[in-house]
């Protein structure tokens, strides 16, 4: 009445501003009406609706840990009505939502779901299944220690104690949330949904700690996993994830095999075969073996000599013959180098089968392979590999398929590890016609070829070159061609367990 009142006295409307708080004090006292009326007629607190969505800015900040919610990352949002009866959203991070006080019956319960990513919503329905029981453990990306008492599950999975580690040591594999967390290793920031493997362990208080580490960085030799079914949210990776720790588990494997014992009888094995071995010490990489050199083979090579196709068998573009060898021409971005990083293929960095043919037929050797080459291609090495693969020349009515097997195979690899490579295969027999092959392994055709035509001209530095191959002529070695192609070539020579475990 007085507001009415005083516009009839007025003949010019009122400012909007006091039209804005007139009507605000209106809507609070009818609502303080209402509420003063129903008080007597509910007990139950009023269901607040959840939204999920992705920040559209970094202004939003956790109600929990007040830590900005990045924009684009997925948040939670619980809505309840302010004050003046507006709707407030009070944002959380997805592993901040209060879960022990909030009640989701079921994911349709969250608005915005539909609009989310399949991963997202997976993980909203995890979340609902959470609800209501007692606090889960809450893991700061940038902080190792957890804040809350913890619990042995994680994402529906029970951590598993690490074998051959502490009794409270765990192994939990995820998809990282966001790009907030670091490598315990190599310092190196973990990309937001990038595969990380998590080493979980309990200190005096009773507290979990999380060290995070890229799937290449993990501590295999100090902490060992027996199974994959000791990692916890094993299940819940994708299939090729599922692969590349299945590699790892056996990679531990090797480890434990690689006792004090074995390799002193490895290495007193390869002292008998390879006479006025120079054992070097370096305390940043293997044991070293560099064998004396024998005379250098005289190969000429001219431009027709260099072939399209090997025998019958069609080569795939880039790819040459010369002679018994099949060479990739020039991968892209390949420079040579006076520092040559020289691999064999199978057995050291692929897992392959003679008995299997196809361009995918292939696994990695070992999972820390990609960040080692593109360490070695970083510091100026050119990567080569040398290789033999005998069913090439062997497999008369077949020689396009071993041809394409081969081939495609290291075309994968390649695309696999991400650095250019230069690659040789020897696809002769051992001898023919009473006849060695000149390039098959143990023979240093390949090298020399390589050497004397395809680096340039460059002078290679063999005080920094190697070579790292299996065929060490250990106890279950297939033969000693490998260490014995050092050998004739004057290479310092690894095993793939020394090169990429060690």
């Amino acid at each position: 009445m007085v507001l009415a009142s005083f516009v009839s006295r007025h003949s010019h409307p009122l400012p909007p501003l006091i039209i804005h708080h007139s009507n605000l004090f209106l809507r609070q006292r009818g609502q303080n009406h209402l509420r003063h009326r129903c008080v007597w007629t509910t007990s139950a607190p009023e269901k607040m609706p959840i939204i999920a969505e992705y920040a559209k800015s970094n202004r939003s900040s956790c109600k929990a840990c007040s830590k900005s919610i990045a924009s684009k990352t997925l948040r939670l949002g619980l809505i309840r009505k302010g004050p003046g009866g507006f709707d407030m959203t009070r944002w959380h991070h997805l592993n901040c939502f209060p879960t022990e006080s909030e009640s989701i019956a079921s994911v349709d319960d969250i608005k915005g779901l539909s609009a989310l990513e399949k991963d997202d919503q997976d993980a909203l329905g995890k979340l609902v299944e959470q609800c209501g029981e007692p606090a889960k453990e809450q893991v700061d990306e940038n902080v190792e220690e957890i804040k809350h008492p913890s619990s042995d599950e994680i994402s529906g999975e029970k951590i598993k104690e690490t074998k051959g580690s502490s009794a409270s040591s765990k192994v939990i594999a995820e998809y990282a949330k966001s790009s907030r967390s670091s490598c315990k290793k190599c310092s190196k920031t973990i990309a937001a949904k990038e595969l990380r493997l998590g080493l979980v362990t309990r200190d005096s208080r009773g507290f979990d700690m999380t060290k995070w580490h890229h799937l290449g960085c993990f501590p295999v030799e100090s902490d060992l996993i027996g199974s994959v079914e000791d990692i916890g949210g094993f299940s819940s990776l994708q299939s090729g994830d599922q692969d590349a720790l299945k590699e790892l588990v056996q990679q531990c494997e090797d480890k434990t095999l690689l006792t004090e014992e074995t390799n002193k009888r490895k290495h007193s094995q390869v002292g008998e075969m390879v006479e006025e071995d120079e054992v070097q010490t370096n305390t940043s990489q293997p044991t070293t073996r560099k064998p004396k050199a024998v005379a250098e083979v005289e190969i000429s090579l001219s431009a027709s000599d260099v072939k399209d196709k090997y025998r019958d068998a069609s080569l795939l573009p880039k790819w040459k013959a010369f002679e018994t060898v099949i060479f990739l021409e020039r991968d892209d971005g390949l420079n040579d180098s006076e520092k040559i990083a020289a691999f064999d293929f199978d057995g050291c960095l692929a897992k392959t089968s003679v008995k299997i043919v196809g361009a995918d037929a292939w696994s990695l050797m070992y999972p820390s392979i990609p960040e080692k080459l593109q360490s070695l291609h970083s510091q100026g090495y050119k990567l080569v590999i040398f290789t033999n693969e005998s069913n090439i020349d062997r497999w008369k009515n077949k020689r396009q398929a071993a041809v394409d097997s081969k081939i495609g195979r290291l075309n994968s690899f390649i695309k696999r590890v991400e650095v250019p490579i230069q690659v040789f295969i020897a696809c002769g027999v051992a001898s023919s016609g009473g006849k060695d092959d000149l390039y098959r392994k143990p023979k240093a055709g390949m090298w020399q070829l390589m050497k004397k035509h395809f680096n340039s001209g460059i002078e290679i530095d063999m005080d920094k070159s190697f070579y790292v191959g299996d065929a060490a002529g250990r106890k279950g070695d297939h033969s000693d061609a490998d260490i014995k192609f050092a050998q004739a070539n004057g290479l310092k020579f690894y095993t793939p367990e020394e090169y990429f475990i060690s």
